[in-house]
């Protein structure tokens, strides 16, 4: 362990002492205070350690305000606070005035040494983050392409949070690279010759979701005529990268909870408990702040998985990697397709620059595939200002930048291009999931057929239209 010098502040002396038992192997140099006023004199007289246990009920002092005291006095020192079970409200508030992470009682061993630990990466890895310097590097890391300062410090990021099983949460608008993300700090970890498990929260059924992360036995439910090892199960000893977070059914977050917190879980009809080796990163394209506010995450959930954020630049915040893209894009196409390599004319460089691209990386990609094949070229420049149908709708840029939004009787939404499959209206009266169908079709076909994207505009989750769409299939009109 990192970790030297440890302040266990814990006012009954049976679990000072196992606290202690617990560390005696691991760290060099262990105290223990029983008082608020102890450990504040321990503080001031022999430095900060390396690392604080606080319990938050003690006879002399609030934990939360010894907690503030610290962190107003700058010591950086990972603390990580000890709570009863049922007072996780508490735990939570303890995180947002600092606290690195937090134990809910009773706890052994392993779990102590492994939250300790944590807590130094997580500190080490600040450390690394606030005195990085603002140089020059490389253009390409692990799959991403770009030396703009953003993915320099995405990059260094990544080589730092990737050798601890920290958990990791990354954030950022649709196409940045989130997946891409979660493959690079795999593939740079010491899990990499473990399996990487992937799992879509949003493009998994609502009643189905828990199955693929747990696992099911046969006859759990209907269709169910076999065990069958979940996400977790496959995952053991590599990451389980779970992707569109924000989409997980609110109900299945507190078993997730425990699973991050316990390493057991069940599989759906079992009473058998489990354990996995596992390290998580977690993604989302919500503000995850927000999606807390909404009722969408579970706070001690996010505050679990977001041990490291890493939170993705924009394309239009990294400037010429804009066009270092679209020339490596222009370059692999052209070879796929089996045409000239071409050049890009400076009319349509400009306007690459010029352009918001809501879409981000994944927007220019499919953009240079499709200059690249409707191109007739001859190797000599391309020029190909963005068509319209390249840029998004001004509603799903709205809903890009601002969130979540929804679609009403008062901004009804607009015909379908040609070539969509979306029914054109009737007059009179038809079945109300005939004109479900068309809204969301139509929703789909506007965003491109992107599930996620055409969701967020709807205000309902990627699985609802999964769903729908699964029920239109054996419906024909009235």
């Amino acid at each position: 362990m990192t970790i030297a010098r440890v302040l266990i502040v814990e006012d009954s002396p049976s679990l000072a002492r196992t606290y202690e038992s617990f560390l005696r192997k691991d760290v060099a140099e262990t105290a223990i205070a029983d008082t608020g006023a102890a450990a504040r004199d321990h503080v001031a007289g022999a430095g900060a350690p390396d690392a604080i246990l606080l319990d938050l009920a003690l006879p002399d002092a609030n934990g939360l305000e010894l907690l503030q005291e610290w962190r107003g006095a700058g010591i950086g020192c990972p603390i990580v606070v000890i709570t009863a079970n049922g007072s996780l409200t508490v735990a939570v508030d303890a995180m947002r005035e600092g606290a690195t992470d937090f134990l809910v009682k009773p706890f052994g061993a392993e779990r102590l040494l492994t939250t300790l630990q944590n807590a130094a990466d997580k500190a080490r890895l600040e450390r690394v983050v606030t005195t990085y310097e603002k140089a020059a590097g490389r253009a390409e890391f692990s799959g991403f392409v770009g030396k703009s300062l953003p993915m320099q410090a995405l990059y260094r990021m990544i080589e730092a949070a990737a050798p601890s099983d920290a958990s990791v949460l990354i954030s950022g608008e649709t196409g940045t690279g989130k997946e891409l993300t979660a493959q690079a700090v795999h593939r740079n970890s010491k899990r990499r010759r473990k399996p990487l498990v992937s799992l879509n929260c949003g493009a998994i059924p609502k009643d189905l979701i828990e199955s693929e992360l747990f696992g099911h036995v046969k006859g759990a439910f209907t269709g169910a005529t076999g065990d069958r090892a979940g996400a977790a199960e496959r995952a053991d000893g590599g990451t389980l990268f779970l992707d569109e977070l924000g989409e997980m059914p609110i109900e299945l977050q507190p078993k997730l909870l425990r699973f991050l917190q316990t390493g057991e879980y069940m599989r759906v009809g079992d009473s058998k408990a489990r354990t996995a080796n596992i390290r998580f990163v977690a993604a989302t394209n919500r503000d995850p702040l927000q999606a807390v506010r909404a009722g969408l995450l579970r706070e001690d959930l996010f505050f679990r998985l977001n041990v490291i954020p890493i939170e993705l630049p924009a394309l239009r915040e990294r400037g010429e990697d804009i066009l270092t893209l679209a020339e490596s894009f222009l370059e692999r196409f052209s070879r796929e397709e089996g045409k000239p390599a071409s050049r890009m004319s400076d009319a349509m460089r400009a306007s690459l620059l010029n352009h918001a691209w809501p879409g981000n990386v994944r927007e220019l990609e499919n953009f240079m595939r499709r200059c690249v094949i409707l191109s007739v070229s001859d190797g000599g420049a391309l020029d190909a200002p963005i068509p319209p149908s390249a840029v998004a709708p001004a509603s799903v840029r709205a809903a890009t930048s601002a969130g979540p939004a929804s679609i009403d009787a008062a901004d009804p939404i607009p015909a379908a291009s040609a070539g969509s499959d979306v029914e054109a209206p009737k007059p009179g009266l038809e079945p109300l999931w005939v004109t479900e169908k068309k809204a969301i079709e139509t929703a789909v076909a506007l965003c491109d057929g992107n599930i996620s994207l055409a969701a967020k505009q709807l205000g309902v989750a990627p699985s609802t239209i999964y769903r729908k769409r699964d029920s239109w299939a054996d419906k024909t009109p009235a």
